[in-house]
């Protein structure tokens, strides 16, 4: 089976950078893959992506060294299941809020004994080979969102369910939770407490810990708080910037009258 990447970047004591797709495109998830991520998220929960596109996602970014996650729209057990038989390397789960919804998230994601994955890796063993269900219960990484009050109450004894390779924190949501505005990149204390609860649970129970983040600078604050894998930016991020450029060229047009 094909070694999975972000593994590796974490087996070196690094932290891991990735890029984010929510436009269902497999050129555009190409080009995503072609930045040179550790890891790029397929986001079938709020990008607008469905089967047939997600396959093509995952498809063009096993053209590059990038790991393929996606993150379901819900903690699913088919929908999880036909990502990972598609080619995800690793599912990100949103909503996770208890030690209950963690257990069945990870047994979805694994094989007999250790979970109750349905064997059919239709694509899955041609892309990662022949010993897929062999070796998959080491491989795929199983990364539950904590985006909740409760989540953020019963951290720990999420971050301890077996199996469970990290947390990844959905900042916006659980900003929300906690009484605050949404978005990314918040200095507010409230958070920034909650990130140091996340992270003491995860490095308590061994596994790693990721997070949402929308620009370089945070992303780099992030790293150096003890997080393990940031998702730096977006394509729709990275389309939006282009309103620069236009406004520039109008504004270059109406100096010229």
């Amino acid at each position: 089976m094909r070694r999975c990447g972000l593994r590796d970047v974490w087996s070196k004591g690094q932290g891991a950078i990735g890029g984010w797709c929510a436009i269902g495109s497999g050129f555009v998830a190409e080009v995503m893959a072609n930045q040179g991520w550790d890891c790029v998220t397929i986001d079938t929960q709020h990008g607008l992506i469905g089967y047939s596109e997600m396959l093509a996602m995952l498809q063009a970014v096993s053209t590059t060294e990038a790991t393929a996650l996606v993150r379901v729209a819900w903690n699913t057990p088919g929908e999880i299941m036909r990502a990972l038989d598609a080619g995800a390397a690793g599912i990100i789960c949103p909503m996770i809020s208890s030690p209950a919804e963690a257990e069945a998230f990870v047994g979805a994601c694994r094989y007999p004994p250790q979970g109750y994955r349905s064997s059919g890796p239709t694509r899955a063993s041609l892309f990662h080979g022949p010993d897929y269900m062999e070796r998959a219960n080491d491989e795929v990484i199983a990364l539950a969102m904590i985006e909740t009050r409760e989540g953020l109450d019963r951290v720990e004894e999420i971050a301890s369910t077996p199996g469970l390779d990290g947390i990844y924190v959905g900042p916006s949501d659980l900003s929300l939770a906690l009484g605050g505005p949404p978005g990314q990149d918040s200095q507010d204390p409230m958070r920034l407490q909650a990130f140091e609860k996340i992270l003491a649970a995860c490095r308590k129970a061994g596994i790693k810990a990721g997070v949402h983040t929308g620009g370089v600078a945070y992303s780099q604050q992030m790293l150096a708080m003890g997080f393990d894998l940031v998702s730096v930016g977006s394509d729709t991020r990275f389309l939006g910037a282009g309103r620069r450029e236009a406004a520039d060229m109008r504004g270059w047009l109406k100096g010229r009258g």
